[in-house]
Protein backbone atom coordinates (compact mmCIF):
# COMPACT_ATOMS: atom_id res chain seq x y z
CA UNK A 1 0.00 0.00 0.00
CA UNK A 2 2.91 2.36 0.68
CA UNK A 3 4.78 1.81 -2.59
CA UNK A 4 2.05 3.15 -4.93
CA UNK A 5 2.00 6.36 -2.89
CA UNK A 6 5.77 6.87 -3.21
CA UNK A 7 6.06 6.34 -6.94
CA UNK A 8 4.18 9.50 -7.89
CA UNK A 9 6.24 11.53 -5.38
CA UNK A 10 9.44 10.22 -6.88
CA UNK A 11 8.20 11.06 -10.38
CA UNK A 12 7.43 14.66 -9.34
CA UNK A 13 10.85 14.93 -7.75
CA UNK A 14 12.50 13.81 -10.97
CA UNK A 15 10.43 16.31 -12.95
CA UNK A 16 11.32 19.12 -10.51
CA UNK A 17 15.01 18.25 -10.68
CA UNK A 18 14.81 18.24 -14.46
CA UNK A 19 13.15 21.62 -14.48
CA UNK A 20 15.83 22.97 -12.15
CA UNK A 21 18.52 21.73 -14.54
CA UNK A 22 16.77 23.45 -17.47
CA UNK A 23 16.38 26.73 -15.55
CA UNK A 24 20.02 26.59 -14.50
CA UNK A 25 21.03 26.05 -18.11
CA UNK A 26 18.90 29.00 -19.20
CA UNK A 27 20.48 31.13 -16.49
CA UNK A 28 23.90 30.22 -17.79
CA UNK A 29 22.82 31.08 -21.32
CA UNK A 30 21.59 34.48 -20.15
CA UNK A 31 24.80 35.23 -18.32
CA UNK A 32 26.87 34.12 -21.29
CA UNK A 33 24.79 36.10 -23.80
CA UNK A 34 26.44 38.97 -25.66
CA UNK A 35 26.34 42.65 -24.52
CA UNK A 36 23.54 43.50 -26.96
CA UNK A 37 21.20 40.99 -25.33
CA UNK A 38 22.10 42.24 -21.88
CA UNK A 39 21.49 45.87 -22.95
CA UNK A 40 18.14 44.90 -24.45
CA UNK A 41 17.12 43.29 -21.20
CA UNK A 42 18.21 46.38 -19.25
CA UNK A 43 16.23 48.63 -21.61
CA UNK A 44 13.06 46.69 -20.81
CA UNK A 45 13.25 47.16 -17.06
CA UNK A 46 11.31 50.44 -17.11
CA UNK A 47 7.96 51.58 -18.46
CA UNK A 48 7.93 54.05 -21.36
CA UNK A 49 4.56 54.79 -22.88
CA UNK A 50 2.29 57.20 -24.71
CA UNK A 51 3.70 60.30 -26.40
CA UNK A 52 7.05 59.83 -24.66
CA UNK A 53 7.38 56.34 -26.15
CA UNK A 54 6.39 57.65 -29.59
CA UNK A 55 9.13 60.31 -29.42
CA UNK A 56 11.64 57.75 -28.13
CA UNK A 57 10.85 55.39 -31.03
CA UNK A 58 10.96 58.27 -33.52
CA UNK A 59 14.48 59.08 -32.33
CA UNK A 60 15.68 55.50 -32.72
CA UNK A 61 14.92 54.04 -29.30
CA UNK A 62 17.85 52.56 -27.42
CA UNK A 63 20.05 53.15 -30.48
CA UNK A 64 19.48 56.91 -30.23
CA UNK A 65 21.63 59.30 -28.18
CA UNK A 66 19.15 58.79 -25.33
CA UNK A 67 20.08 55.11 -24.88
CA UNK A 68 18.12 53.00 -22.40
CA UNK A 69 15.46 54.29 -20.00
CA UNK A 70 16.57 54.64 -16.39
CA UNK A 71 13.16 55.33 -14.87
CA UNK A 72 9.50 54.59 -15.33
CA UNK A 73 7.30 57.44 -16.54
CA UNK A 74 7.15 60.01 -13.73
CA UNK A 75 4.98 63.05 -13.00
CA UNK A 76 6.79 66.39 -12.68
CA UNK A 77 6.62 68.00 -9.22
CA UNK A 78 4.34 70.78 -10.49
CA UNK A 79 1.87 68.19 -11.81
CA UNK A 80 1.83 69.69 -15.33
CA UNK A 81 3.76 67.06 -17.20
CA UNK A 82 5.39 63.64 -17.44
CA UNK A 83 8.95 62.55 -18.06
CA UNK A 84 11.26 59.57 -18.40
CA UNK A 85 14.98 59.63 -17.75
CA UNK A 86 17.43 57.80 -20.02
CA UNK A 87 21.15 57.12 -19.92
CA UNK A 88 21.70 60.01 -22.36
CA UNK A 89 19.05 62.51 -21.28
CA UNK A 90 15.32 62.84 -20.65
CA UNK A 91 12.04 63.22 -22.51
CA UNK A 92 9.50 65.68 -21.09
CA UNK A 93 5.84 65.96 -22.07
CA UNK A 94 2.86 68.18 -21.35
CA UNK A 95 -0.51 68.34 -23.09
CA UNK A 96 0.34 71.78 -24.51
CA UNK A 97 4.01 71.36 -25.45
CA UNK A 98 4.14 67.73 -26.60
CA UNK A 99 7.07 65.37 -25.92
CA UNK A 100 10.66 66.56 -26.45
CA UNK A 101 14.09 65.19 -25.49
CA UNK A 102 16.61 67.25 -23.54
CA UNK A 103 20.26 66.23 -23.26
CA UNK A 104 23.89 67.34 -23.15
CA UNK A 105 25.04 70.83 -22.23
CA UNK A 106 21.60 72.30 -22.90
CA UNK A 107 19.99 69.86 -20.44
CA UNK A 108 22.69 70.63 -17.87
CA UNK A 109 21.97 74.37 -18.12
CA UNK A 110 18.22 73.80 -18.01
CA UNK A 111 18.67 71.69 -14.89
CA UNK A 112 20.92 74.29 -13.26
CA UNK A 113 18.16 76.86 -13.78
CA UNK A 114 15.50 74.74 -12.07
CA UNK A 115 14.35 72.26 -14.73
CA UNK A 116 10.72 72.73 -15.78
CA UNK A 117 10.01 74.67 -12.57
CA UNK A 118 12.54 77.35 -13.50
CA UNK A 119 12.15 80.43 -15.69
CA UNK A 120 12.61 78.39 -18.87
CA UNK A 121 9.69 76.04 -18.20
CA UNK A 122 9.10 72.98 -20.41
CA UNK A 123 10.80 72.40 -23.77
CA UNK A 124 8.72 73.54 -26.74
CA UNK A 125 10.76 71.71 -29.38
CA UNK A 126 13.61 69.27 -29.94
CA UNK A 127 17.23 70.38 -30.04
CA UNK A 128 18.07 71.99 -33.41
CA UNK A 129 21.30 72.62 -35.30
CA UNK A 130 21.93 76.27 -36.13
CA UNK A 131 22.56 77.47 -39.71
CA UNK A 132 26.33 77.48 -39.06
CA UNK A 133 26.18 73.69 -38.80
CA UNK A 134 27.97 73.62 -35.43
CA UNK A 135 25.91 75.37 -32.79
CA UNK A 136 22.77 74.00 -31.17
CA UNK A 137 19.66 75.58 -29.72
CA UNK A 138 16.49 74.45 -27.99
CA UNK A 139 13.40 76.51 -27.35
CA UNK A 140 11.62 76.44 -24.01
CA UNK A 141 8.48 78.17 -22.79
CA UNK A 142 10.50 80.99 -21.23
CA UNK A 143 13.37 81.38 -23.69
CA UNK A 144 15.92 79.56 -25.83
CA UNK A 145 19.19 77.91 -24.77
CA UNK A 146 22.14 78.22 -27.18
CA UNK A 147 25.39 76.25 -27.31
CA UNK A 148 28.44 76.23 -29.59
CA UNK A 149 31.53 74.02 -29.23
CA UNK A 150 33.97 76.96 -29.31
CA UNK A 151 32.09 80.28 -29.31
CA UNK A 152 29.54 80.17 -26.50
CA UNK A 153 31.58 79.19 -23.42
CA UNK A 154 28.99 76.56 -22.55
CA UNK A 155 25.20 76.72 -22.93
CA UNK A 156 23.28 79.90 -22.08
CA UNK A 157 19.63 80.97 -22.18
CA UNK A 158 18.48 84.09 -24.01
CA UNK A 159 15.10 85.60 -23.18
CA UNK A 160 13.11 88.76 -22.52
CA UNK A 161 14.09 92.20 -23.84
CA UNK A 162 17.70 91.16 -24.39
CA UNK A 163 16.55 88.21 -26.49
CA UNK A 164 14.23 90.44 -28.52
CA UNK A 165 17.00 92.96 -29.28
CA UNK A 166 19.47 90.17 -30.08
CA UNK A 167 16.96 88.70 -32.54
CA UNK A 168 16.51 92.07 -34.26
CA UNK A 169 20.22 92.02 -35.07
CA UNK A 170 20.25 88.49 -36.52
CA UNK A 171 20.41 86.06 -33.57
CA UNK A 172 23.64 84.05 -33.34
CA UNK A 173 24.42 84.72 -37.01
CA UNK A 174 24.18 88.48 -36.62
CA UNK A 175 26.25 91.32 -35.21
CA UNK A 176 26.51 89.93 -31.67
CA UNK A 177 27.14 86.21 -32.20
CA UNK A 178 26.50 83.59 -29.53
CA UNK A 179 25.77 84.31 -25.85
CA UNK A 180 28.86 83.70 -23.73
CA UNK A 181 27.26 84.18 -20.31
CA UNK A 182 23.96 84.00 -18.51
CA UNK A 183 22.35 87.29 -17.50
CA UNK A 184 24.07 89.26 -14.74
CA UNK A 185 23.51 92.50 -12.81
CA UNK A 186 25.38 95.74 -13.52
CA UNK A 187 25.10 97.88 -10.41
CA UNK A 188 26.68 100.96 -11.99
CA UNK A 189 24.06 101.15 -14.74
CA UNK A 190 21.22 99.53 -12.75
CA UNK A 191 20.73 97.06 -15.55
CA UNK A 192 20.72 93.37 -16.46
CA UNK A 193 23.45 92.48 -18.93
CA UNK A 194 24.60 89.51 -21.02
CA UNK A 195 27.85 89.07 -22.96
CA UNK A 196 28.15 87.79 -26.54
CA UNK A 197 30.92 86.33 -28.66
CA UNK A 198 31.37 88.96 -31.39
CA UNK A 199 33.96 91.53 -30.29
CA UNK A 200 33.06 90.84 -26.64
CA UNK A 201 29.85 92.85 -27.00
CA UNK A 202 27.33 93.24 -24.17
CA UNK A 203 23.56 93.56 -24.45
CA UNK A 204 21.59 95.02 -21.56
CA UNK A 205 18.11 95.83 -20.26
CA UNK A 206 17.08 98.31 -17.59
CA UNK A 207 13.68 98.77 -16.00
CA UNK A 208 14.58 102.44 -15.54
CA UNK A 209 16.26 104.58 -12.95
CA UNK A 210 19.54 104.57 -14.85
CA UNK A 211 21.09 107.46 -16.77
CA UNK A 212 20.67 109.13 -20.16
CA UNK A 213 18.47 106.89 -22.33
CA UNK A 214 17.68 104.57 -19.42
CA UNK A 215 15.80 106.99 -17.19
CA UNK A 216 12.80 104.81 -18.09
CA UNK A 217 12.83 101.24 -19.42
CA UNK A 218 15.48 100.74 -22.07
CA UNK A 219 17.51 98.14 -23.92
CA UNK A 220 20.84 98.51 -25.63
CA UNK A 221 24.36 97.30 -26.14
CA UNK A 222 27.96 98.24 -25.48
CA UNK A 223 31.33 97.54 -27.06
CA UNK A 224 34.67 98.05 -25.34
CA UNK A 225 37.19 96.30 -27.59
CA UNK A 226 38.92 97.32 -30.77
CA UNK A 227 40.31 100.87 -30.99
CA UNK A 228 42.94 103.21 -29.52
CA UNK A 229 40.68 106.25 -29.69
CA UNK A 230 37.65 105.02 -27.76
CA UNK A 231 37.17 103.07 -24.53
CA UNK A 232 33.52 102.26 -25.13
CA UNK A 233 30.60 102.90 -27.45
CA UNK A 234 27.27 102.47 -25.69
CA UNK A 235 23.87 102.54 -27.40
CA UNK A 236 20.77 103.03 -25.25
CA UNK A 237 17.31 102.52 -26.78
CA UNK A 238 14.34 103.78 -24.71
CA UNK A 239 11.62 101.14 -25.07
CA UNK A 240 8.62 102.22 -27.12
CA UNK A 241 10.03 105.56 -28.27
CA UNK A 242 11.94 104.88 -31.47
CA UNK A 243 14.77 107.04 -30.08
CA UNK A 244 18.44 106.20 -29.66
CA UNK A 245 21.02 107.60 -27.27
CA UNK A 246 24.68 107.02 -28.14
CA UNK A 247 27.49 107.59 -25.68
CA UNK A 248 31.04 107.41 -26.99
CA UNK A 249 33.88 107.39 -24.44
CA UNK A 250 37.12 108.72 -26.01
CA UNK A 251 40.59 107.87 -24.78
CA UNK A 252 43.13 110.66 -24.34
CA UNK A 253 44.29 110.02 -27.91
CA UNK A 254 40.70 110.08 -29.06
CA UNK A 255 40.05 113.51 -27.56
CA UNK A 256 43.21 114.88 -29.17
CA UNK A 257 43.02 113.25 -32.61
CA UNK A 258 39.31 113.75 -33.20
CA UNK A 259 39.83 117.51 -33.34
CA UNK A 260 41.44 117.20 -36.76
CA UNK A 261 39.98 113.86 -37.87
CA UNK A 262 36.44 113.51 -36.60
CA UNK A 263 35.58 111.35 -39.64
CA UNK A 264 38.25 108.85 -38.55
CA UNK A 265 37.02 109.16 -34.97
CA UNK A 266 33.45 108.39 -36.07
CA UNK A 267 34.63 105.27 -37.87
CA UNK A 268 36.64 104.11 -34.86
CA UNK A 269 33.73 104.67 -32.47
CA UNK A 270 31.52 102.43 -34.62
CA UNK A 271 34.18 99.76 -34.89
CA UNK A 272 33.41 98.94 -31.25
CA UNK A 273 29.66 98.36 -31.66
CA UNK A 274 27.07 97.92 -34.43
CA UNK A 275 25.39 101.05 -35.74
CA UNK A 276 21.81 101.04 -34.41
CA UNK A 277 19.03 99.62 -36.57
CA UNK A 278 16.13 101.75 -37.68
CA UNK A 279 17.79 105.17 -37.52
CA UNK A 280 16.29 107.52 -40.12
CA UNK A 281 18.47 109.52 -42.47
CA UNK A 282 17.56 112.73 -40.64
CA UNK A 283 18.42 111.23 -37.26
CA UNK A 284 21.65 109.85 -38.70
CA UNK A 285 22.72 113.30 -39.88
CA UNK A 286 21.92 114.75 -36.47
CA UNK A 287 23.97 112.09 -34.66
CA UNK A 288 26.88 112.74 -36.99
CA UNK A 289 26.64 116.53 -36.48
CA UNK A 290 26.56 116.14 -32.71
CA UNK A 291 29.59 113.87 -32.83
CA UNK A 292 31.50 116.34 -35.02
CA UNK A 293 30.64 119.18 -32.65
CA UNK A 294 32.02 117.27 -29.66
CA UNK A 295 35.10 116.28 -31.61
CA UNK A 296 35.92 119.80 -32.78
CA UNK A 297 35.25 121.64 -29.53
CA UNK A 298 36.40 119.12 -26.91
CA UNK A 299 38.96 120.82 -24.69
CA UNK A 300 40.80 119.91 -21.52
CA UNK A 301 39.70 122.34 -18.83
CA UNK A 302 41.63 120.64 -16.01
CA UNK A 303 44.22 117.86 -15.77
CA UNK A 304 42.51 114.63 -16.81
CA UNK A 305 39.17 116.40 -17.33
CA UNK A 306 37.51 117.48 -20.56
CA UNK A 307 34.75 120.03 -21.01
CA UNK A 308 32.48 117.42 -22.61
CA UNK A 309 32.76 115.09 -19.63
CA UNK A 310 33.98 111.50 -20.08
CA UNK A 311 31.59 110.77 -22.97
CA UNK A 312 30.18 112.40 -26.07
CA UNK A 313 26.41 112.01 -25.77
CA UNK A 314 24.34 111.94 -28.95
CA UNK A 315 20.52 111.88 -29.05
CA UNK A 316 18.64 110.87 -32.18
CA UNK A 317 15.69 113.19 -31.47
CA UNK A 318 17.76 116.35 -31.90
CA UNK A 319 17.30 118.30 -35.13
CA UNK A 320 19.40 118.05 -38.26
CA UNK A 321 20.91 121.53 -38.11
CA UNK A 322 23.63 121.27 -40.82
CA UNK A 323 27.32 120.67 -40.29
CA UNK A 324 28.10 124.38 -40.60
CA UNK A 325 25.87 125.23 -37.65
CA UNK A 326 27.06 122.24 -35.60
CA UNK A 327 30.75 123.10 -35.95
CA UNK A 328 30.61 126.90 -36.11
CA UNK A 329 32.61 128.73 -33.41
CA UNK A 330 29.95 131.46 -33.57
CA UNK A 331 27.17 129.14 -32.36
CA UNK A 332 28.88 126.55 -30.19
CA UNK A 333 28.57 128.66 -27.03
CA UNK A 334 24.85 128.82 -27.69
CA UNK A 335 24.09 125.17 -28.42
CA UNK A 336 27.07 123.39 -26.77
CA UNK A 337 26.49 120.45 -29.13
CA UNK A 338 23.03 119.89 -27.60
CA UNK A 339 20.60 121.88 -29.70
CA UNK A 340 16.83 121.45 -29.69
Amino acid sequence: MITPRRRPLRTRAILFNGAAVILAALAVLTVQAGPAAADEAACKQYQVGGAILAKYVEMGGEGSPLGCPTSDELTTPNGRGKYNTFTGGSIYWTATTGAHPVWGAIRDKWGALGWEAGKLGFPLGDELTNPDGQGKRQQFEGGTVYWHPTLSNGAHPVWGRIGELWGEYGWEGGAFGYPTSDEGWDEAYKSVYQTFSSNNLTLFWSAGGGVEGCVNECVGYSGTTGTDWFKETRVEIPVGTGDVVVRAYPTEDGFLNARTDFVGAWEQAWSLAPYPNGVSETAHRSLYEQFACHAVFADKDAPGHWNTGPSWDLESWRSDVSMDYATSPLYVLKHRCNWD
